[in-house]
């Protein structure tokens, strides 16, 4: 399995997720947050990257890059997006 075929299975489960509680989930602020992550992502991985602390097999990866980190190294910080508000939502409803 390649990694860009593992993002896109968790992207997809996690976006029909992000659907279903977008009660929970505003808009407005996941946007906002995104673009910061996005680019904190962006800068601290391919430094990590860069600097050989964290290499990907070039067979699995889909050869697409932003600087020298994969694109499908995003898709941890797009699942956290959604995953970090879902479980605060959930242990703020269960107090």
């Amino acid at each position: 399995m390649t990694y860009l075929t593992l993002t896109l299975v968790v992207l997809l489960m996690f976006a029909i997720y992000a659907v279903l509680l977008r009660r929970w989930l505003p808009l407005s602020p996941i946007l906002k947050t995104a673009a910061v992550m996005l680019i904190l992502t962006l800068v601290f991985d391919n430094l990590i990257i860069a600097t050989g602390i964290v290499d990907y097999d070039p067979e699995k990866i889909s050869g697409v890059r932003l600087g020298v980190a994969p694109i499908e190294d995003f898709a941890y910080t797009l699942v956290a997006l959604v995953l970090v508000p879902s479980v605060f939502n959930f242990l703020r409803a269960r107090l």
